[in-house]
This record gives structure tokens, sequence and C-alpha cells, in this order.
């Protein structure tokens, strides 16, 4: 499939509307400039026309989600005024919605919800109309958002390209402009990866931030909830909105309001760059075109008015020994409430894997974050914040993920996305911020990342350099 080269090509009709920020958007419906009837409509014609080429849904609520704008309608002809009222949005499909299934990516028959997810419950407290549920992998296991389920999810800005994964889908359909902002889910770099790959916002926030409920975790501490978006202020409003505790959490910070920071000089900065792929057991490389991306986002910001020193973080192999018995115990563990869920065999290798480690392995998986947090903090003595590569790679062909075993698949994924799992074992905030392109048009990102609860410093600087390289204004031809 042929695909023109990205422009900077002024909104079209099939842009405008998406492409508003979200404050603007609600402010539109508020004074009647448009309707929620009338934004929902086109946001559902834009995600039916492309689901045959992109591919980005796995659940689509025409008929629910227009009724709800008509009441959204109703509601703010009668002066009532939420921060999205009427505001169409999309979620990944490992969240809950009362009266959806939650696959998750697998195959086979689910049983609808019967009540919303903490975070889906806070964004319709908000306002918002959720479009619908975005493709996911199996479990979220891969940066590919793919499974024999549903096929392939394909990358906005070329389309024999992932969008990246597991949050895929949502990044796809905010990409595309098929909405103004999605929300996914981050467990190994599930957001910050195809936000890299589809040249939006993605912030891993700290864990807690957004609640998991109905789970009081997520895949043992690693996996947490998070906002893309094309723009700093919309990934941030989005993350405020859908913010906050249920009363069975495990992990509940003290509360921010990041969208506060948007926009507030970050003052002068000291930042470590750091291109230092974290200890795998497979052989690794930088891409050259992404390592130039970043030392040029490491030059935009010395032209800011920031330090910015080569050093290097010193992961360790402890972090690592932490990482995979968390991930693959989750896997197993999600997989065991879903009874029938159809499975590639790779997912049911996992699953083995899952059973064998959830045990003194995952026990002392815990029990080392502790330390990990002192020997990791301690290298914020010296830094406010590190700047890193968010991928090895540009994104990968979607079909390359396509009839290899295990072992192939591992060094795949391994090999492309290397640098993002450690800040989820720690559990910290990290952002993606759109870095450029490669020659051949496609995304790079770079991801800013700080300590525990550090969302609102590391907004403030990725706002700050929006403001100098404007990404936004950079979109895909479409195609699809």
């Amino acid at each position: 499939m042929a695909v023109p080269a990205p422009t900077d090509h002024p909104a079209t009709s099939a842009f405008a509307a998406p492409h508003r920020g979200l404050a603007r958007f609600a402010a539109d419906l508020a004074d009647g400039t448009s309707t929620s009837t009338e934004a929902v409509t086109s946001a559902l014609d834009r995600i039916e026309a492309s689901q045959p080429t992109l591919n980005a849904f796995r659940v689509v609520r025409r008929e629910k989600a227009l009724a709800e704008a008509a009441e959204a309608d109703r509601r703010i002809a009668a002066g009532e005024r939420l921060p999205l009222l009427g505001v169409p949005i999309a979620v990944k499909d490992d969240t809950d919605i009362a009266g959806e299934p939650t696959a998750f990516g697998c195959g086979g028959e689910f049983a609808p919800k019967t009540e919303d997810a903490e975070s889906v419950r806070r964004l319709r407290a908000a306002g918002a109309v959720i479009v619908g549920k975005t493709n996911t992998c199996e479990l979220g296991q891969l940066p590919f958002t793919s499974g024999a389920a549903f096929g392939h999810t394909r990358n906005p800005w070329h389309a024999e390209r992932t969008p990246g994964g597991s949050s895929g889908g949502s990044a796809a359909a905010v990409a595309a402009g098929l909405v103004p902002a999605a929300l996914g889910s981050d467990g190994a770099g599930s957001v910050r990866i195809p936000a890299a790959w589809t040249n939006l916002v993605g912030i891993k926030p700290q864990r807690g931030r957004i609640s998991t409920w109905p789970l009081p975790e997520a895949f043992h501490g690693l996996t947490v909830n998070g906002p893309l978006a094309r723009t700093v202020a919309d990934a941030a409003l989005l993350l405020d909105l859908a913010a906050g505790p249920h009363a069975g959490d495990l992990h509940t910070p003290a509360p921010v309001t990041v969208s506060e920071a948007v926009g507030r000089d970050p003052g002068s900065l000291r930042i470590a760059l750091s291109l230092r792929i974290p200890f795998t057991a497979t052989r690794t490389a930088l891409d050259p075109q992404v390592e130039a991306a970043v030392l040029r986002m490491a030059t935009t910001l010395r032209a800011l008015g920031h330090s910015v020193t080569v050093a290097d973080l010193h992961y360790g192999l402890m972090i690592g020994a932490s990482f995979l018995p968390r991930s693959m115990a989750g896997i197993s563990r999600v997989c065991d409430t879903m009874p029938g869920a159809v499975v590639d065999p790779r997912t049911r290798a996992n699953v083995r894997l899952g059973r064998l480690l959830n045990g003194p392995a995952l026990f002392a998986a815990r029990q080392a974050e502790p330390l990990l947090h002192r020997r990791i903090g301690s290298f914020f003595r010296d830094y406010d914040l590190v700047l890193a590569p968010t991928t090895a790679t540009p994104p990968p062909r979607a079909t390359d993920i396509d009839g290899i075993g295990v072992n192939d698949t591992n060094n795949l994924i391994t090999a492309a996305c290397p640098y993002t799992w450690p800040w989820n074992v720690l559990g910290w905030p990290s952002v993606n911020i759109p870095a450029g392109f490669t020659d051949d048009g496609l995304p790079i990102g770079a991801q800013l990342m700080g300590t525990a609860s550090s969302e609102p410093l590391l907004v403030s600087l990725a706002a700050q350099v929006e403001s100098e390289l404007h990404w936004e204004r950079r979109r895909p031809e479409p195609w699809w």
C-alpha cells in the first residue's frame, strides 16, 4: 500500500475537529459551536471508515455512544458544564466498560462487564463519551498491536508499520485523528512505545496515579494506565481527569494536578543524557537515526537553558531479575481469569513460565524494589531527570511478529524496545515526547524520566519543548 510522505499540512475537515485540544473541544460544545451528537457521529464515522485498513478498534459503541452524546447535549443545553462534557474519547481493551466485553487482545467469547473500571467511571464523571475500545495484543505482552483475533493494527504514518504496543490501537486512533485523545496502559513501555512510533505524547504516570481497579494493582505493580494525545496539555488534562484512587487500590500516591504544570517555567534543570541500554540477554543496538534524534533533543534542551550531561544510568542485573517474574506471573494471573480465551502458543508458553515464577521468585522480585529505589534514586542527587531514547529502533513492519517462535519473538521485541521497562519496575513517571522522524518519515520518540511523583516537572519540561518544536503541527497524510 503506497503511503504519501508526512507533511505539515493545515487541518482538513477530516482532522479539524479531533485536532482541537480537549479543553477547546469541550468549550466549543459548551458555547454551541458544535454539538456532541455531531462530534461523536463524526468520530464514529471516521472510526468505521478506517477499520478495514487502520484497524484501531476492537469494540465500537455506535448506538450507545450516540445515546450518551444526545444526553450530553441535553445537559449542555440545561447549563451543565464539565471538563469533557460531550467529548469523544477512546480507551484500551484491557479496561472495563459496563455492557462491553474485555477481550484484552484474545480470541474467544467474553461476557459483558457489569461495571466500569475506576478510570472509565472518572472519565464519564468528567462528561466524556467513550466511543469504543481500542485494539491491544494478547494480554499486553508485545510492542506490536497484532493478534489472530483481530489482525494487525497499522501505523497512520505508514501502512506497513506497527504503531507499537500494547496500546497501539489507542495511539493509532489519536494519531489518525479518529479521536482527540485516548487512554492506554503501560507495563513495559506500552504507552510510551506507541507514542514514540506515532508522533504523540504518552505519559506513564506514577504507579497508582490512575486506578487500575477492579484490580488492586496490575501485573504485580508493573502496569499503570496513562494517556496518549497530540499535545502535552491534552495528555495532562486526560491524566488529571482519569486520576484518583479507588478504596481497593494498593498504591495511592499523594494527588497532583498535572495540568497546572503546562506552561509553567521548569527552571534550569540538570538533565542526564543516557543512551545506555539496560542489560538484556538479547543482542541490542541503538539505531543511528534514533540516536541522532535524541542528541538533537539534547541540543534543544540546552538551547532552552538546561544543563544536559552525558551520564549513563547503570541499572544492574537486579532490575531485570525483578521484572521477569512480575511480568510473567502477571500474564498467567490474567489468563487464569479469562476462561475460554483463545491465545497464541507464545502466550501459552509465557503463562506456563509465569506459573513457575509465581512463588519464591515473585516474592524476591517484590522485595527487591526498595533496594532499586535507593540505588537508582541516588543517581538523582546530581540530576533532576533523565533523557533517553524511548525505543532503540523506528517502528518495525507490522507483520514481523507473525509466525515466529518464542525465542525469535523475544529477540525481536527486545531489540526494538529495551529502554522503557525499568521505570515500570520502579513505578516512577516517564513521558514520551516526539523527537522527529527518520529519513523515511517514521516517527521517533525520546523519554523524560523522573523519580517518584515527578509528573509535574516532566510535564512542565515537555510542554516547554513542545512550544519550541511544535510536533503537534505535523500529521500523517490520511491513507486509511
